[in-house]
């Protein structure tokens, strides 16, 4: 059964009111699509439950983001379950000299890491919270299912919390991608992980936390590693805030990362 793996920060968390899905969401929903979404100090639990568009704040948790489209146009292609592992929160980076929600990060850092415990277990560290909830998916369901499982890609959207220590994003997102590829080569034994797909968005000319040095490192990463794929959308509409798409942006992205994601994996089935 296909997995994909999403992590990121607020953009990928989603902030788009789901008054403001697209019609055909609204009108089809979901019949194949079954997540495990943590955030912030909520663990996904290693459990999967049925996916509709939510976000952990409790302020309006009826948002959504680009992957509610992408997980919308698998589910319509395959017509089968398919399972999708999410950790994301908004206001977090990579690098630990920066500004971060909760003191959160996603630092592979091996000096950050043998510091603290997973974000969901009372430490800061957010990728260990992303990767133990891969490892207890795993053993908890996906390494149950008589069809067997197959990560699929790893799709990201995050960096604009990076942006006053941009000149070190290139060497932090590269160590984040190989961290989680090395993760799941050890847990699984499969060295095909090693190079497992990694697809990434950039920001609309219009962010006000729109960095050119982030992007820049984006396009270098994806030269240098024929795995990592940048899908470029500086024409994405946003919303009055100037940092989070609105929903055309948001639909746009999904879209765009959807048809990269066909690409990359030969099509998911």
């Amino acid at each position: 059964m296909p997995v994909i793996i999403i992590a990121g920060q607020s953009n990928t968390d989603g902030r788009v009111n789901n008054e403001e899905l697209p019609e055909y969401i609204k009108q089809h929903g979901y019949r194949h699509c079954w997540w495990s979404y943590g955030s912030d100090t909520i663990s996904g639990g290693g459990r999967f439950e049925r996916f509709w568009p939510r976000v952990a704040k409790p302020d309006n948790i009826n948002r959504w983001g680009y992957d509610a489209v992408v997980y919308y146009l698998i589910d319509q292609h395959i017509k089968r379950n398919f399972y999708v592992i999410k950790e994301s929160l908004g206001g977090t980076a990579i690098d630990t000299a920066c500004i971060s929600t909760s003191g959160m990060y996603w630092s592979a850092s091996p000096e950050f890491l043998a510091s603290t415990d997973a974000a969901d277990k009372g430490g800061k560290s957010l990728l260990k919270a992303f990767t133990e909830n891969i490892g207890a998916c795993i053993d908890n369901e996906l390494s149950h299912l008589e069809e067997g499982y197959e990560v699929k890609a790893f799709l990201w959207h995050q960096g604009e919390s990076d942006k006053k220590m941009a000149e070190h994003y290139y060497d932090n997102l590269k160590a984040v991608v190989a961290y989680v590829r090395d993760y799941l080569v050890r847990k699984t034994g499969d060295e095909r992980y090693a190079s497992l797909p990694f697809i990434c968005g950039t920001y609309s000319l219009k962010s006000r936390d729109r960095s050119e040095l982030v992007v820049k490192s984006l396009h270098r990463l994806a030269k240098e590693d024929p795995n990592f794929h940048v899908v470029d959308i500086e024409d994405a509409t946003i919303q009055r805030d100037r940092l989070h798409f609105d929903s055309k942006g948001a639909e746009f992205l999904g879209r765009r990362i959807y048809k990269r994601l066909t690409e990359v994996t030969g099509g998911i089935r």
